[in-house]
């Protein structure tokens, strides 16, 4: 399986705690790149630019990159535009919130 499928698989099992719903679903991450030396980008955000988990979201994405055989390094670019919404999230998102 190539690095790129990995580093998305691995990123469902990144959780938001407050919403309890994982990071890709919520629509958080806007982009991934491998670089051909196998080092990963990550683009995303966050619910809202003051999110008391910070540290817990964007630092477990990383670890579970990290863990990734073949993966060099990690960059995360935690950006607030365009700003994060509900239309981000998945449909699987969405009924799980609601139920």
């Amino acid at each position: 399986m190539e690095i790129l499928k990995k580093v998305e698989q691995a990123l469902y099992q990144v959780i938001d705690p407050e919403l309890n719903v994982n990071i890709m679903d919520l629509g958080l991450v806007y982009n991934l790149k491998v670089k051909e030396n196998n080092d990963v980008y990550i683009k995303m955000t966050l619910t809202t630019p003051g999110c008391p988990l910070h540290d817990t979201i964007v630092g477990g994405a990383e670890k579970v990159v990290e863990a990734i055989d073949g993966v060099n390094d990690v960059q995360i670019d935690l950006v607030w535009l365009p700003q994060w919404s509900p239309d981000k999230m998945s449909k699987k998102a969405k009924e799980m919130l609601m139920s």
